[in-house]
């Protein structure tokens, strides 16, 4: 049998407690070690898959060419183990945070409460052995006073009994005082010797029961902490090495790329691209200047060769880079209406709250006006669905847009109360709220232009954003016909479907199509026909079978 904690005596159980406490201190502490190590791990993927796409070479251009080297495949193929690589630190980290981390923060907490009980239980023994302890000092503390009550009563008496002046009367009234204060003191040692049997069996409990097996259950709780820590290390180790035959694999194809390196090959490849196809000059004659000059030029002379011999290489040119805006979005401030700024700093916080308000609400609209098109397609093919379904959506998204509205009401109030401090700005464009139903998105009137930055910067943060839309939108029109979205899978029509509004398109039930945008939520499929043919269907009158390879599909249980 081991060692056990009631050999460190039963007064230290307040050290126990702190050396419990440690125990999980240190166990939260290993938790973090582990957890930041994840957090390296992913950092150092992360680096590692942006090293890898930076030095990838770009479509349609000169690095294109140069790869057909055997050292820049080889190169590549470096690059593309690098991202497995990669993939191998993450599985680290994955299996480190499900492993471990998470494994141990359940287990801390499960520690957390097992010890509260087992103190609770120790603090309950030492405060029911206290209530004994003063039960005992009161009943000795009664039985003291009884006992010296008795004395004077029956000294009095014998005073009483010895003066003969004193009546019979009186003395008979002493000589019982004395006998009831003797019965008072002869009960109250009866009662302090029971309470002390008692309190001597409870102390006897205490010291050698309850104390005893709370620190045993201490103690194995500690033990089962420490051996869990262990294993948690053992596991740390192991989740390291079960990569390590993977990454073993990448760097052996990083190996066999470098071995593939043929210097022969790649000379050839110079010479095919730089050779100009003329015979190396003829040697240079004799020039006589005592006789009259006779100098021939043969046809494939040196200055021939160097005026036609260059060989053209043409490469693809660098594709034009896109720029897209970047909008600074602030943190908002605590009050709700942002009374701790200056006034326009304030204003501008408003504003940006202002605009936020509107796009929610021109978001739920956006929802409600996608639920309306699938009730109509209920409404017309009820063998789709129950219209009537889709009236508590309807409703919700109504509440939504009301307490939307008046949000956005409540936060232009605050704004004219501003505006109203502030400098005049001119024919300055005014929020207007409850107009979305009438006014198309694209029209609604953008408050927050002519502003200034409250670092006296001008800015048209709001402005940028519609004019990213804008550029965005007519970015896609320019390329529309130039580079079509692909496609990402396929679909079968379920049903006939005619398609009679704008951006639709008719289908015939059996009919086998391509799929080129998933159904973002408002119940429609983009499909195509043709190159030239395409619009969109209710995604329930078909049947999706997406690409799990192409761009942008997503896969559904």
């Amino acid at each position: 049998m081991g060692p056990s904690y009631v050999a460190a005596g039963n007064d230290q159980f307040d050290n126990l407690e702190k050396h419990t406490q440690w125990g999980i201190d240190i166990l939260e502490k290993y938790i973090k070690f582990v957890k930041e190590r994840t957090e390296i791990e992913l950092s150092y993927a992360k680096q590692l898959r942006n090293l890898a796409k930076k030095y990838q070479p770009k479509k349609n251009s000169k690095e294109e060419e140069e790869y057909r080297y055997t050292a820049c495949k080889a190169f590549l193929s470096t690059l593309n183990e690098m991202n497995d690589y990669a993939g191998q630190h993450e599985v680290i980290s994955e299996n480190m945070t499900s492993h471990i981390t998470v494994e141990l923060a359940r287990y801390v907490q499960e520690l957390k409460q097992e010890r509260k009980s087992y103190f609770h239980e120790g603090r309950k023994a030492q405060q029911h052995i206290e209530i004994c302890w003063k039960q005992l000092e009161s009943s000795k503390r009664r039985f003291e006073r009884d006992c010296k009550e008795a004395d004077r009563a029956q000294q009095y008496f014998e005073k009483m009994d010895a003066d003969i002046n004193v009546t019979k009367a009186d003395v008979e009234k002493a000589r019982q005082q004395a006998q009831v204060r003797h019965q008072m003191a002869e009960d109250s040692r009866a009662d302090y010797s029971s309470i002390l049997q008692k309190f001597n069996r409870e102390q006897h409990e205490y010291y050698h029961t309850h104390i005893p097996n709370i620190f045993q259950k201490i103690q194995e709780m500690e033990e089962r902490r420490i051996v869990r820590i262990g294993e948690s290390m053992k596991t740390y180790a192991e989740v390291d090495r079960q990569v390590i035959p993977i990454i073993g694999k990448c760097l052996d194809e990083i190996v066999k790329a470098a071995e593939s390196i043929d210097q022969k090959n790649d000379s050839q490849l110079v010479i095919e691209a730089y050779k100009s196809g003329f015979e190396p000059p003829g040697d240079v004659e004799f020039e006589d200047y005592t006789q009259p000059m006779k100098r021939t030029v043969s046809d494939n002379s040196l200055s021939n060769s160097r005026g036609e011999g260059k060989a053209e290489l043409k490469f693809g040119g660098k594709s034009k880079g896109k720029l897209w805006p970047f909008i600074k979005k602030n943190k908002g401030a605590t009050p709700e209406d942002f009374s701790n700024l200056p006034p326009e700093q304030r204003r501008k916080k408003l504003q940006q709250k202002v605009d936020e308000l509107n796009k929610e609400i021109q978001k739920e609209m956006d929802q409600r006006d996608a639920i309306t098109k699938m009730k109509d397609v209920y409404l017309k093919n009820p063998q789709m669905g129950d219209p009537a379904s889709l009236d508590h959506k309807l409703t919700e998204v109504s509440q939504n847009i009301e307490k939307l509205r008046l949000e956005a009401q409540k936060f232009e109030a605050w704004l004219a109360e501003v505006e109203g401090r502030l400098p005049a700005r001119g024919d300055q464009a005014r929020r207007q709220s409850g107009l979305y139903d009438a006014q198309d998105p694209a029209t609604v009137p953008n408050c927050a232009q002519d502003r200034e930055s409250p670092d006296g910067s001008y800015t048209e943060e709001q402005s940028q954003e519609s004019e990213v839309k804008v550029l965005a939108a007519d970015f896609d029109d320019e390329f529309d016909d130039e580079e079509p979205l692909p496609a990402i899978g396929t679909c079968k029509a379920l049903y006939t479907f005619e398609g009679q509004n704008e951006g639709t398109i008719s289908v015939v039930e059996g009919e086998t199509l391509y799929v080129i945008e998933e159904d973002k939520g408002d119940g429609w499929t983009r499909i195509r026909r043709s190159e030239e043919e395409e619009g969109y269907v209710p995604t329930s009158y078909v049947e999706v079978y997406l690409d799990k390879n192409a761009k942008g599909a997503k896969t559904y249980i």
